[in-house]
This record gives C-alpha cells, sequence and structure tokens, in this order.
C-alpha cells in the first residue's frame, strides 16, 4: 500500500479513533452519526493515504494491526489539536466538554452535587459524568478526567493522590443490635460480575461463613438494602454517613482504605476547559475530607 499514499483527511482520523476505542463498525457509526458503509470507506480512505494495514477484523471484533497501534498516539494528538481549535480563541472562559468518570457510588454520591453547578458557573462548559467499574482508557480518549481506586498505571498521563477512602459496615439499627448480641453475619455484597472487586475479595476472605442475602452491583444499591434490614453492608464512608437509617456497626475485621487517584493525559494539562474541573475536583475533596474518614 506504500504507492497509494495521499492527503490525509481529518474525518477519517476521527472514525478510526472510534473504531480503535469501541471495537465494532456499528458503535462507531452509532457514535459519529453516520452509516457503517461511510465508516468501513473511511477506514480505507486512512489506511491509503498511510499505506499501511491499520484495523483487523477477528470474531470478536475489530483490533488494531501494529501500524494502527503507533497510529493511535498521533491520531489522539490531532483530536485534541480539534478540540482546541473549535473552542475558538484563547481567554480565561473555559469552553467545550470535559468528561469525568468515576466508580458508580462516588459519581452518584459525591461528584454529580458538587460538579453540577460548574456548567452554571461557566456557560460555555459542558460536562460529562460517566460511571464504569473497569478503568476506561484516557489513551483512547474514553474520557478526559478519571477517578480511580487505585494507582494508575497507564502510560503518559498525570496522576494525583486526592484522599483515602474507608470504608465501614452498615446497617439498621437492629441489624447491629442483632450481631451485638450474638446473632448470625448476614451481609449485603456484590453481585457476582463484580466479585473480583477488592472490597468483595476482602468480605470472602475475612467472613467466609458468613451468608450474603442480598446481591447487588453498586454500593448505593447496596445500601438500600441494608437500609431496609436485609444484612450489613461493607459502604465507603462517604455513602453511609449520607444515609441517616444506617448504623456504623463495629465488627472483628477493619476493612482496608482505598485511594482515590486524579488522573489526567499530561498533553492536556495546559487544557483550560480540564485545568478548571480538576482544580474543582481537588478543591472539593481536601474541603470535604472528613466524609472520606471514620467517623469519631
Amino acid at each position: 500500500m506504500a504507492d497509494q499514499k495521499r492527503t490525509l483527511d481529518w474525518e477519517d482520523v476521527r472514525v478510526f479513533l472510534a473504531i480503535a476505542r469501541f471495537g465494532s463498525l456499528s458503535a462507531a457509526a452509532r457514535t459519529l452519526g453516520i452509516n457503517h458503509a461511510t465508516v468501513s470507506r473511511r477506514i480505507q480512505s486512512l489506511e491509503a493515504s498511510l499505506g499501511e494495514k491499520l484495523i483487523e477484523r477477528r470474531p470478536d471484533g475489530y483490533v488494531l494491526t501494529p501500524a494502527g497501534t503507533r497510529a493511535i498516539g498521533p491520531a489522539n494528538d490531532m483530536e485534541a489539536s480539534a478540540a482546541i481549535l473549535s473552542r475558538g480563541g484563547e481567554d480565561d472562559r473555559p469552553k467545550g466538554l470535559v468528561r469525568v468518570n468515576a466508580p458508580p457510588s462516588l459519581a452518584q454520591a459525591f461528584l454529580v452535587r458538587r460538579l453540577a453547578h460548574l456548567s452554571i458557573e461557566h456557560p460555555g462548559l459542558d460536562i460529562d459524568v460517566a460511571t464504569d467499574m473497569r478503568s476506561v482508557s484516557l489513551v483512547r480518549r474514553e474520557t478526559d478526567i478519571a477517578l480511580r481506586l487505585a494507582r494508575p498505571d497507564d502510560g503518559d498521563v498525570i496522576a494525583k493522590p486526592l484522599v483515602e477512602l474507608g470504608f465501614g459496615f452498615y446497617g439498621t439499627e437492629e441489624s447491629c443490635q442483632r450481631i451485638t448480641e450474638g446473632g448470625d453475619l448476614i451481609f449485603v455484597g456484590f453481585d457476582e460480575a463484580n466479585a473480583h472487586l477488592p472490597e468483595a475479595a476482602w468480605l470472602t476472605r475475612h467472613f467466609p461463613n458468613a451468608r450474603t442475602s442480598f446481591r447487588a452491583y453498586s454500593q448505593m444499591t447496596q445500601a438500600v438494602a441494608a437500609r431496609e434490614g436485609a444484612g450489613l453492608a461493607l459502604l465507603p464512608y462517604f455513602v453511609g454517613k449520607a444515609d441517616p437509617a444506617l448504623k456504623l456497626c463495629v465488627l472483628k475485621h477493619n476493612p482496608p482504605t482505598r485511594g482515590i487517584w486524579m488522573v489526567t493525559r499530561r498533553q492536556d494539562k495546559k487544557d483550560l476547559p480540564t485545568r478548571v474541573v480538576t482544580d474543582h475536583l481537588q478543591k472539593i475533596f481536601e474541603r470535604e475530607r472528613d466524609l472520606f474518614e471514620r467517623p469519631n
């Protein structure tokens, strides 16, 4: 294909990035608002421009070739530059979309209320808060800011520790009293799909004979079940403290803490919209640090 090189088209690059992120033509087409035929044509056009095969089709979806992997970095740089240009001239007003990804409980019980007003304070700033149990890729631009419960091992990123996240056992007054009086341990925990998570694994390891009466995907849902008396839920302190119907119960094992890390791409450190959101996040975690700590 080396003799077929031609001028690069940015629209071809956009399609390439979408397939690289989502792994399918249908998802890329849906995201970009185009049809499958256009996606295929754009990829063929980009491969002809670069003179290399970038994507291969396999039974489980599309994967990058070695050339495609090499192209991801420059393609991301093009996307970042295009985003900056679309925001207009540089001034002191942040403009454009900033995507924030965080675990479900952190997003739902803490972030949303504290980020929502930023789009009012800065009329040109749009914020997208998404939740995901998996670690989304900043390199592939699946998000702009990621809040994670483990030290990141991505490539060229900036990772800042925000707070230590503490956990406790929460239940109703009656549930806690039953345990104090020697009753059987009954827990509310994660569903089977999320049994690998550190909190779920720790609970199984330290209380192997306890019954789990109710299982759910998120800690917010587990908190509701605990409030209804289904059992004790191992919850982040900021979730348990937010519900006056839940009481902190002390058991023989103390769950470990986990660090909350804010992760951004190094190349975005001077991007004004991203910086406005990261500065705000750092301030709110510093200001409300006690929410994540064990109650006195």
